[in-house]
């Protein structure tokens, strides 16, 4: 078994049309230098600034396609997590239009991020836990036509699950010949349903195992843990806040207002402030989906992570 490093020139849209950048054999190891959704060009910014311009087009900076030999349509490509590092710094922003309350802060804001060795500090009222991961891992999908990385698809891509760190397995249908696997979206911290549209936004190096399994089929990602979902993290409880309604989508909505109105009023918090903090730490569950017509979301704050 041999370990590779994935070049760093990176693609923005998938295709079968990009000429893969390495081929390795299951079993093999890759290594990578992931650089942040935005490709650095939030590098240079400090907190205080006006909000950058930025071009739209380095959005979502793609490493590979990487080739597995042997994968085939109907295979099933596992991804073993080893290991990730952080470059000391990431960003997290509300973006014009985009975001669940995209309505309640439709203005783009940017806050620039310090990162600790575990931790990375909010204005000091609070701890967020370092727990980084890639927000989009892909078998390519079988198009000729560019496709932009948003949204995520049966293929996998942009899932943004939290949970993807060191010492999880994902496991990806294969949608074309070689699988072209992708990698993108280093993120330092997020809370389940990422709600303003974005993490801790922050380059990584890191490094997979990566194994073939032949004539396995799955209809859409799956993965395995190696452990609790949140060690250390839920030792002093949660505060959480229900949205309900006949619509997931506007329970998950409310949810994270009252969300945004807890940990304002709590902890004197600028609602702005609020909603990024519950953007890279706050849980999104669904709480109940069978008592129709109405859906239960529940917004999740783990209490060890305030200062106040």
């Amino acid at each position: 078994m041999a370990t590779y490093e994935i070049p760093s020139t990176p693609n923005f849209l998938y295709t079968t049309r990009h000429a893969p950048v390495l081929e390795i054999s299951s079993g093999d190891t890759v290594s990578f230098e992931a650089p942040d959704a935005l490709d650095g060009q939030f590098a240079e910014f400090r907190n205080g600034q006006a909000f950058p311009g930025f071009d739209g087009d380095r959005l979502y900076p793609l490493l590979g396609p990487v080739m597995v030999g042997g994968a085939e349509p109907g295979d099933v490509v596992e991804i073993e997590l080893q290991e990730f590092s952080h470059k000391g710094w990431g960003w997290t922003a509300t973006l014009e239009g985009m975001g669940l309350l995209a309505e309640d802060f439709p203005d783009s804001h940017l806050h620039r991020w310090e990162l600790g060795e575990h931790t990375a500090d909010f204005k000091g009222a609070a701890d967020v836990p370092i727990r980084p991961f890639l927000g989009v891992l892909a078998c390519s999908p079988d198009t000729d036509q560019p496709q932009e990385v948003m949204p995520p698809g049966h293929f996998g891509g942009n899932v943004d699950c939290r949970d993807l760190v060191a010492g999880t397995k994902v496991f990806l249908p294969v949608q074309t010949p070689g699988a072209r696997l992708m990698f993108a979206d280093p993120h330092a911290a997020q809370g389940d349903g990422e709600v303003c549209v974005s993490a801790i936004e922050a380059p990584l190096s890191g490094s997979a195992k990566i194994t073939l399994h032949k004539n396995r089929s799955i209809p859409a990602p799956q993965f395995q843990t190696a452990g609790p979902l949140r060690p250390g993290i839920e030792d002093a409880g949660y505060y959480a806040t229900m949205g309900i309604g006949p619509d997931m989508y506007g329970a998950a909505q409310d949810a994270t207002r009252a969300m945004v109105e807890h940990i304002s009023s709590t902890y004197g918090m600028d609602p702005l402030d609020a909603y990024l903090l519950s953007s890279v730490a706050v849980d999104l569950k669904i709480s109940e989906a069978v008592d129709a017509p109405n859906w239960v979301v529940s917004a999740y704050l783990p209490l060890s992570i305030m200062k106040g």
